[in-house]
This record gives C-alpha cells, structure tokens and sequence, in this order.
C-alpha cells in the first residue's frame, strides 16, 4: 500500500460518519485549549519553584556537605544492609521450606531435576569406582611379573 493511500474500509468509515455541528466542535476546541493551557502553567509554576528551591538550597548544600555526604553514604549502606538481610533471610526460609517439602515427599518442584542428576552421579561414581579397580588391578598384576 503506497504511504498517504487509506484502505477502502476506514474511507468507507470516514464518509459514513455523522458529521458533528461545528459549535459541538468549537466547544470541544475550547476545552482541550483550557486543559492543555492551564497544564502549561502547572508546568511553568513547577519550574519556576524548582529553580526558586535549588537556588535556596544551593548554598546550604555548600555549607553543609561535609556532614551531608557522609550521612547519606552511611544511610545508603544502612538500607543496602537491611534489604540485603531481608532478602537473604528470604532466600533461606525459601531453601528450608523446600527442603522440608522434599525430605517429607510433598514432591517441591525440581525435584524431578534434583533426582535425575542424583542417578547421574551415582552411576559416574559408580562407573569412577570400577575403572580405579581395574586399573588397580592391571597395576598391581603387572609389578608382580
């Protein structure tokens, strides 16, 4: 479809549309000019007092960022430490509740993984543990000769 060319079903939608009045259509104008004006000056109000405050705080910032930065650092560390803690303590009552699950047969999910890799292993130890014996064997039945 070449750009600018519109389907026939939205042209077909466009002239059958019930044409509005054009007061109905000026009042609609209106409205739309007053919210998107009275938006324009919450907006210019809002960075009028923002310039009005950080020219205020500037200089308090200067005069007291010696004690500033350092608290904020040691109130950063304090959060990053409690959230950390929280998490971790999440994790592990998470880890315990599924191991319960496991050892009592509730069957938690991936336990079908955990059981699949178990046999793997136990059939590569197994497998590990014949190996070294034959080899042993060979080893300790050639010395002899």
């Amino acid at each position: 479809m070449a750009e600018g060319q519109q389907p026939q079903h939205m042209l077909h939608q466009l002239q059958h549309q019930p044409q509005q009045p054009p007061r109905y259509q000026a009042v609609k104008a209106a409205t739309a000019a007053t919210a998107g004006g009275s938006l324009l000056v919450l907006s210019g109000l809002t960075l009028v007092g923002t310039v009005i405050a950080l020219t205020i705080a500037t200089p308090l910032l200067v005069i007291f960022s010696p004690v500033l930065v350092p608290a904020a650092i040691a109130v950063f560390l304090l959060v990053v430490g409690f959230l950390a803690s929280g998490g971790f303590g999440v994790a592990a009552v998470t880890v315990l509740s599924w191991i319960y699950r496991y050892v009592t047969g509730r069957h938690p999910p991936g336990a079908d993984q955990l059981e699949s890799a178990r046999m793997k292993l136990a059939s590569k130890a197994r497998e590990m543990k014949d190996r070294a014996e034959q080899f042993g064997q060979q080893h300790t039945g050639q010395q002899g000769t």
